[in-house]
């Protein structure tokens, strides 16, 4: 069965394996996943993580979950463009996730980047989830 919302469902995975307090989670491979993740590396909300062949042809990312004081570092994390409901954000409107503490990831016709990569770059794009 072919799944309707990918993205959402990795986010989801790193919701649940948060709650578990898990050291990390596994998802299915693809680019838009692997870019989310490179975002979400490069601001510090997770550890890293790696990709790993399952069978040929097949791949799977391997994410290293992040804690501070035995709490997750990710707090909150919300898909906000869905399948059914595309969400765009010219640059002036933008969101500020909680007043600037939490980022929104967006992918722009410049690939993915946080919306403060994306004000510096000067472009909008379609808003893909917020983390705080």
């Amino acid at each position: 069965m072919s799944m309707s919302d990918p993205l959402g469902d990795m986010l989801t995975r790193i919701r649940n394996a948060q709650r578990r307090k898990l050291p990390n989670v596994s998802s299915p491979a693809s680019r838009l996943r692997a870019n989310v993740l490179e975002v979400l590396k490069k601001e510090g909300y997770i550890r890293g993580y790696s990709q790993k062949d399952v069978r040929p042809g097949i791949r799977e990312l391997h994410i290293e979950l992040k804690y501070h004081e035995g709490e997750p570092v990710i707090r909150e994390l919300r898909r906000i463009s869905k399948p059914g409901r595309r969400v765009y954000s010219k640059l002036k409107d933008l969101p500020r996730p909680h007043n600037g503490l939490g980022i929104s990831v967006l992918s722009t016709p410049r690939g993915v980047m946080s919306d403060n990569e994306a004000r510096s770059a000067n472009v909008g794009g379609e808003v893909l989830c917020q983390v705080f």
